[in-house]
């Protein structure tokens, strides 16, 4: 942790040093803290001429991380695919697309950046349970992480979570808490619990270490993209961590002069769980909802750092755009067909917000763009299914088979 410097508050910009509790002692929750570094230390260590001697893992931008890197959780985490896809970026009408793929981290979704700092700042400050609430994808990130650094994990999941992600946990060994009511209904439950039993905290909406796991998906965007990103960076947002994370890894690396400009930033909402992109264009306080959208992993009424995203989105000049449910289960058909990516509901969602806001104009078709595949398509396959579509029958015999191939032209 050498160069990190201490933690300021979002909303009322007090200062605080490192060993400050997960919020704004003044703002209380709503005072979302964020991690600040020695950026001109970091410029004099962190150069491409060392990055090209490192790892090939998120540990590499070892000076942006809040960690000791020497003891981490021994399982890969981040460096995962960046592809372009020129059939995808036609059909979505923009001149050229990019897929990063995170989910191809070792339990299958991006939220393993978050739990891997997680596990290690637990381990560190000796507290050998960590908790947090989720619906699914941190969860399982979190209990696959915890068991490769041999702690113990709780998990708090809502009524609705997918069983693929359920079984991921209990084959994990976390102990699984199925909550009767909503993902904030076992949030709230998990913060108690947390308080109460003096586990460490990994829910990121309040903890703000965490955040500086996640921006390291736009660490990576730099450098495998020969440090020239794209004009625009598509993510999905539920929370708002992961869209602010990575903001501020692109603005980071302008700062120590890795990168020549940002990107805007593209933050894509489903239409059933949109509260950011009310905020976003209100200029108004956040307004919890009641969500409902196929999208689980963003499926959030409450997203408690929904400042943090709306701050990243206006600092870059970007746009939020919401997409229905029929246009992210026809994205995760196209997005499988014409890139090879398999993709979750929202992971689809990123790409299918390319494609609204090229329709709208918000993002011009002579621009270049990589949207972030948060999650694999295994960790839903009913809505996988739902997307797809069910196989043909035919006869062991082969009767039926030519009109199959007939009607799919591959006669």
């Amino acid at each position: 942790m050498t160069f990190v410097t201490g933690l300021r508050c979002v909303v009322c910009g007090a200062r605080y040093s490192a060993r400050t509790p997960y919020t704004c002692p003044k703002c209380g929750i709503q005072g979302i803290l964020d991690v600040e570094y020695d950026y001109r230390a970091v410029r004099r260590s962190m150069t491409k001429k060392k990055l090209a001697s490192r790892p090939f893992d998120h540990w590499r931008y070892a000076e942006l991380l809040p960690v000791n890197v020497a003891k981490v959780p021994n399982l890969s985490v981040g460096w995962t695919p960046v592809y372009e896809t020129k059939p995808l970026a036609k059909h979505l009408g923009i001149r050229a697309l990019y897929l990063k793929d995170d989910g191809r981290n070792t339990t299958g979704s991006r939220k393993d950046r978050a739990s891997s700092v997680a596990v290690t700042r637990a381990i560190a400050q000796k507290q050998g349970v960590v908790a947090c609430a989720s619906t699914g994808n941190a969860a399982s990130s979190l209990a696959g992480l915890a068991a490769a650094a041999g702690i113990r994990s709780v998990i708090f999941l809502p009524q609705n979570a997918p069983e693929p992600k359920v079984a991921q946990l209990l084959v994990f060994g976390a102990t699984v808490l199925r909550v009767k009511g909503s993902y904030d209904q076992a949030w709230e439950l998990c913060q108690q619990s947390c308080q109460r039993y003096g586990w460490y905290n990994r829910n990121a909406a309040v903890n703000p270490w965490l955040i500086e796991g996640k921006k390291t998906v736009g660490l990576e965007i730099c450098e495998q993209m020969n440090w020239r990103v794209p004009e625009w960076v598509a993510m999905s947002v539920g929370d708002g961590c992961t869209i602010a994370g990575a903001w501020k890894a692109l603005r980071e690396m302008k700062e120590i002069g890795l990168i020549a400009r940002t990107p805007k930033m593209l933050g894509v909402q489903a239409a059933g769980a949109a509260p950011v992109t009310a905020a976003f264009r209100s200029g108004h306080d956040l307004q919890p909802i009641e969500p409902r959208t196929v999208a689980d992993s963003i499926s959030v009424g409450v997203p408690r750092n929904w400042r943090k995203a709306v701050n990243a989105i206006r600092e870059s000049g970007g746009q939020m755009i919401n997409v229905s449910d029929d246009e992210i289960l026809d994205a995760i058909k196209y997005t499988g067909r014409l890139s090879g990516v398999f993709a979750e509901p929202a992971a689809a969602t990123s790409v299918a917000g390319v494609k609204r806001a090229v329709a709208e104009g918000l993002v011009p078709a002579k621009a270049s763009a990589i949207a972030v595949i948060t999650g694999s398509g295994l960790k839903d396959v009913r809505a996988a299914q739902q997307a797809a579509g069910k196989p043909f029958e035919v006869q062991p015999d082969g009767t039926g088979l030519e009109e199959v191939l007939k009607q799919r032209q591959l006669l």
